[in-house]
């Protein structure tokens, strides 16, 4: 039987009156990339707020291995599971070895410095993502693509079973985009890490299928999970009409004899009719 590093059970969560998702069941495996896929405001960044513990569930709940999410202290869940945000403010000028080290916060007490055991974990981690040579280069004075590997590193420093990701890869250039799937798919299928990713982009699914990487994909829509499956299952032309309302064509093209990668192409809007007087 393979091992869960997350699993969430009949979980609802509202504001107010408003229910953001409803009934939502799921289960991440060690070692595989956990994709939930979905457009604007479906409430994706939400579930991860609550996976996190940031929010709390209206009903159902999260097990985290085999520990209720309600039961763990800040310092345990931090061994367990590590979070790389959309954005992170860079207002001071830490070196980046600096920030990597603080994720080793939840090791030290308000009254310890870190040892030299987490200065070797924080190195390592900078090694792994392969910026090991802008250990002492102000956080401030690196591109986007490199603050974003760095908040990778802060996360692999903690050395959890999972890491969170939400949407990773929006503020990046088309090469940095790459560096970072490229970064995701080796912590897998090196270091059997679980990754937890909500993205607008269905060809990062694509891409972790096509690199072998284990990978389970979600469409999420009006607060449900529509489909779930392998990424060759699940993105198809239908079902991109049916979760954005888009006609699109997924193409196929193959690099040798061994190896075909699969694309989403989105082709134009479906318009409604008679909107604003218009057709």
């Amino acid at each position: 039987m393979d091992k869960c590093t997350v699993q969430v059970n009949n979980a609802s969560f509202c504001y107010g009156s408003k229910k953001v998702f409803n009934n939502i069941s799921f289960k991440i495996k060690k070692g595989e990339v956990f994709c939930v896929l979905g457009p604007n405001g479906c409430g994706k960044t939400t579930l991860l707020d609550c996976v996190l513990g940031i929010l709390k569930l209206s009903e159902g709940n999260v097990l985290i291995g085999d520990t209720d999410l309600r039961d763990l202290r800040e310092n345990k869940l931090a061994e367990k599971m590590a979070y790389v945000p959309q954005t992170h403010e860079r207002s001071f000028p830490y070196k980046v070895k600096e920030i990597v080290l603080m994720g080793r916060a939840h090791k030290t007490s308000i009254f310890t410095s870190p040892s030299e055991e987490d200065k070797k974990i924080a190195m390592d981690a900078l090694e792994k993502v392969g910026i090991s040579e802008l250990a002492d280069v102000p956080y401030t004075q690196i591109s986007g693509g490199q603050c974003q590997l760095v908040m990778i590193a802060r996360a692999l420093a903690q050395q959890p079973e999972i890491i969170v990701m939400d949407e990773p890869t929006s503020h990046l250039d088309f090469k940095n985009e790459l560096v970072v799937l490229e970064t995701v798919a080796d912590l897998v299928k090196k270091h059997n890490i679980s990754i937890l990713m909500a993205t607008h982009f269905p060809n990062h699914a694509y891409y972790f299928e096509t690199n072998h990487v284990p990978t389970t994909l979600v469409l999420m829509n009006n607060g449900i999970f529509e489909e779930t499956g392998r990424p060759y299952g699940v993105l198809n032309e239908q079902n991109i009409l049916n979760t954005y309302n888009i006609n699109s064509k997924v193409l196929n093209f193959r690099l040798d004899e061994s190896t075909s990668i699969r694309q989403v192409v989105p082709i134009s809007l479906i318009k409604e009719k008679n909107q604003g007087g218009r057709k």
